[in-house]
């Protein structure tokens, strides 16, 4: 296949594949905008907000910024999805530890604890090794 027409195919393909993420971007930045909505509905009609309805916003923002820092960089952290399950993990023992033994109250704290961990394993790679910028035109212009 001669040089030119398959540069063109790849350069059709990457902006193909760009048009589904952002398809698939706008569905999920939909569905979290109704999902909060429904959340913040459902305190107005209980006329009270607890912690865990709080904690739920705290994801619904989670996965907002997540969804913003994709359509602006168009990579994701990989700490992003971290942090949503650390405050996942928070509101799940905050609403469910009454009803839980004392061993799953643990196991679920050494969760929080290990996700923690990772972060700061991840930050720490990102610092000290980072990865180098790789070619713009082997990935469609945009950096890994």
């Amino acid at each position: 296949m001669p040089n030119g027409i398959e540069h063109a195919l790849r350069e059709r393909g990457f902006r193909l594949i760009r048009l589904l993420e952002y398809a698939g971007l706008l569905v999920v930045l939909i569905a979290t905008l109704a999902a909060a909505g429904q959340e913040i509905a459902l305190m107005y009609r209980q006329g009270r907000v607890t912690v865990a309805d709080l904690l739920m916003l705290f994801i619904y923002l989670e996965l907002l910024a997540m969804n913003g820092i994709y359509w602006r960089a168009g990579r994701l952290p990989v700490r992003m999805p971290l942090y949503i399950a650390i405050v996942a993990m928070a509101r799940h023992l905050t609403l469910e530890t009454p009803d839980m033994n004392a061993w799953t109250t643990l196991a679920e704290g050494g969760t929080v604890l290990l996700l923690s961990l990772a972060v700061l394993v991840v930050r720490y790679g990102h610092i000290r090794l980072p990865y180098r910028d790789e070619d713009p035109d082997n990935i469609g212009g945009r950096r890994s």
